[in-house]
């Protein structure tokens, strides 16, 4: 099993970007649209559109409408409930004496409550009154109107609840019947002869400047709800919709003619302990002064709205088609994944996603004003969740990518060049391997001198000891001046400055040649210290030679993905070979220390270096002229300063090598 992980882990790393991306949009999609068939985005999307309502400037309350509420006091007063028919006729006649246009009431009569029946039919029976009944549902068999209440004047008040329990849709037709808000503004209208009608072509209905058309199981960011009836969604004008008083201030006339007069009137409860009242969007966890709504006003924003949209002063809220909608989430979804593809930086990932987030609610905060219900939440997740799974399959890459280049380079890398390697790792890497790569580099070698003598005479653990002991002052140095060691040459290494990463400036090529010198020379006090070390301890003492040229070579990977070497190639790396062995016999110091002319123009005159003249290297048929560096220019200055401070200090320590590192 864990073979056959890391056999699809190589599959996927081989998979190019735009690959990871199409695939990456395709099983978010369809995972995203298999949760919206199933309902689980629902509840998100329904919460969207109810922080949308509640975000949106509120309008005005609707001056067409007037609420009578029957009050806490209005029943404790009259000692009853349900209010006896004659109190209930005494309201409408007063009501009637104001002129209105419509009189809704939104309370159920079916069983007289004596006394005043006959009172009470009298005006139920009035020509702008509407009464309601009660559907039900198949458990219950619902309240009926009155009996003496004409059908044109009846319209059932059910309420359509979300599986939340709150009320966003309205249920305008169900069968043969009509809803208690249609009726009222048919009523309302019939003075304008301002009638709805069926369209010829579709499900729609036509009422004024308003096109009704029927919510179904997907709309908007709905996924499977009961759409059976004609239902539109409702669009709530303000949580104060209209003007509210009492049934005791209607009695008690405290009600001004003109707040009637031509209006709708809707009657209804509002007190608590009657219990007719319904979660809305405006019903929030934080608002718990008021976190339902009384059924009458609900059915006053169903008023308001049909009569706004039948006006044409606000749209009815349409919805995509579905083949739209899914389109949108997939446009995010590809936008996530690009995203996260393109910008492999935390900090503008941390930066990109909360913008592209911001960018979605708002177009969809946008829409939703001006009437288009989208999904919000579907594309969101959509969009973090192919951003992180295109960042975790990076994340991988770069883990696998990062391996690659620690086996090529091993530990040896200074942190500089490790660190502008990885930055430029998209260039450098290549199907699991460096490419091929031409640059100005200098090379450095080195070479103990009589080294098979020393081992001669050497146990091989202690010899083991001991050249582990020179060669890891050799690696510490060349990566701390910015260098790489490329391989042990048994008893010295082979460096190269200014790669992986290729030097573009003239500045840079300079600069990694005064390295190698400066590496040099600090090796060679290091090695000072080591024999005296080595002395000491009666430890073989040794002497060694550089090589340093610079010129152009070829880097990249040499070898099979399974078994890969960081070769360098090309004549520069043969001389500063040759540089190295050339007049071995030639030792003026414990290290030695050659370049080239071709190193010299680089190091700006900086160090101390004595001709050789022209020679001959072997494998060459030209001469080169050869220099060996003495010492820093500043090397006499630095180290008057430091026996300053030995005197200063008394201290009778050992002195410290040279430090050239800081003398550039």
């Amino acid at each position: 099993m864990r073979n056959i992980y890391r056999k699809i882990g190589q599959q996927l790393t081989a998979i190019s970007g735009l690959g990871v991306i199409a695939i990456t949009t395709l099983t978010v999609t369809t995972l995203l649209l298999g949760f919206k068939h199933i309902g689980w985005l629902q509840p998100l999307e329904l919460m969207t559109l109810d922080l949308m309502v509640r975000s949106r400037p509120e309008q005005l309350p609707d001056d067409r409408l007037l609420i009578v509420g029957l009050t806490e006091d209005d029943i404790t007063s009259r000692n009853r409930w349900p209010l006896s028919d004659e109190i209930v006729a005494e309201l409408l006649a007063k009501l009637q004496t104001y002129e209105p246009s419509v009189i809704g009431v939104d309370l159920y009569r079916d069983i007289p409550y004596e006394p005043g029946l006959k009172k009470l039919t009298k005006q139920l029976q009035a020509p702008n009154v509407i009464s309601i009944q009660n559907l039900g549902d198949e458990k219950t068999r619902g309240v009926p109107a009155p009996a003496v209440v004409p059908e044109e004047q009846i319209g059932f008040n059910d309420l359509v609840l979300d599986p939340d329990g709150k009320v966003r849709r309205t249920l305008l037709i169900a069968g043969s019947n009509l809803s208690f808000a249609w009726q009222i503004v048919s009523k309302h209208l019939q003075k304008d002869k301002i009638f709805p009608r069926n369209s010829e072509y579709s499900e729609e209905i036509i009422w004024g400047e308003g096109r009704f058309s029927p919510l179904n199981r997907n709309s908007g960011g709905y996924h499977g709800i009961d759409d059976r009836g004609y239902q539109i969604l409702l669009d709530y004008r303000a949580e104060n919709i209209a003007r509210q008083v009492s049934l005791e201030d209607v009695l008690t006339g405290k009600v001004e003619p003109d707040w009637v007069k031509g209006k709708i009137v809707l009657i209804g409860s509002v007190a608590p302990s009657l219990r007719d009242l319904f979660f809305t969007p405006y019903s929030w966890i934080t608002k718990e002064d008021i976190p339902k709504m009384p059924g009458v006003l609900v059915h006053a924003q169903m008023v308001s709205h049909l009569l706004d949209v039948i006006a044409g002063d606000r749209p009815l809220f349409s919805f995509w088609q579905e083949s739209v909608e899914t389109l949108w989430i997939i446009s995010w979804v590809f936008i996530g994944a690009c995203t996260a593809w393109n910008y492999r930086r935390p900090w503008v990932l941390i930066i990109s996603y909360p913008s592209l987030i911001l960018l979605v609610t708002v177009v969809g905060f946008t829409l939703f004003l001006n009437g288009i219900w989208v999904s919000v939440w579907t594309p969101l997740t959509g969009l973090l969740a192919s951003g992180t799974m295109v960042f975790a399959y990076r994340s991988y890459q770069s883990q696998r990518q990062h391996n690659t280049v620690m086996r090529l380079l091993g530990q040896n890398t200074s942190p500089e060049i490790a660190t502008a390697l990885w930055n430029n790792r998209d260039q450098l890497i290549n199907d699991g391997k460096l490419p091929g790569q031409r640059l100005i580099a200098t090379l450095f070698f080195t070479d103990l001198q009589n080294f098979t003598t020393v081992a001669e005479k050497m146990p091989p653990e202690s010899l083991m000891d001991w050249l582990n002991e020179y060669l890891g002052m050799l690696t510490q140095t060349v990566t701390e001046y910015r260098g790489i060691v490329n391989k042990f040459t048994g008893d010295g290494v082979m460096a190269a400055f200014g790669v992986p990463v290729a030097s573009r400036t003239t500045q840079d090529i300079d600069r990694n040649a005064q390295d190698a010198v400066a590496c040099a020379l600090v090796i060679g006090d290091r090695l000072v210290a080591m024999n005296e070390k080595w002395q000491a301890t009666g430890l073989p003492l040794c002497t060694m030679r550089v090589g340093i040229f610079t010129g152009p070579i070829v880097a990249g990977s040499l070898g099979s993905k399974d078994r890969l070497e960081y070769g360098l190639l090309g004549d520069t790396v043969n001389i500063a070979s040759r540089l190295e062995s050339c007049e071995k016999d030639r030792q003026p110091s414990d290290c030695r220390i050659l370049i080239a002319e071709e190193t010299l123009v680089h190091l700006k005159d900086r160090f101390q270096v004595e001709n050789w003249g022209p020679l001959s290297l072997k494998g060459k048929h030209q001469t080169v002229n050869v220099y060996r560096v003495i010492g820093s220019k500043n090397d006499a200055l630095l180290k008057s300063k430091r026996e300053k401070s030995e005197k200063n200090s008394g201290s009778n320590s050992q002195p410290l090598p040279l430090d050239h590192k800081n003398l550039l």
